[in-house]
């Protein structure tokens, strides 16, 4: 079992940046895939970026030129750098970890970020 803590989020006035960390109580080498997805209340949890183990990226469109996910797998900590930041990034932020060769993923509690306007 892999643990998956979060840490970074805050509040926010539109235009600033954040960023975020998600460590994980054991290697992250071993995952396919790590990312962040974002939810807010009423809605389903929506993918923001992943990054997988051979350091490949992926962008939902609203993000796409403004957040960063990077990994350092001596740490085993993904990132999640966000800039130009919009009240619609407002939500909590959870971090995912894909176990290889199965449907089935790690979650971590997630942490909040408001964006001001």
């Amino acid at each position: 079992q892999v643990q998956l803590v979060e840490s970074g989020g805050g509040l926010v006035q539109a235009g600033g940046s954040l960023r975020l960390s998600c460590a994980a109580s054991g290697s992250i080498v071993s995952f396919a895939a790590m990312g962040w997805y974002r939810q807010v209340p009423g809605k389903q949890r929506d993918l923001v970026a992943t990054v997988t183990s051979t350091g490949s990226t992926n962008y939902a469109d609203s993000v796409k030129g403004r957040f960063t996910i990077s990994r350092d797998n001596l740490k085993n900590t993904v990132y999640l750098q966000m800039s130009s930041l919009k009240p619609e990034d407002t939500g909590v932020y959870y971090c995912n970890a894909e176990i290889r060769f199965t449907p089935y993923a790690y979650w971590g509690q997630g942490t909040q970020v408001t964006v001001s306007s």
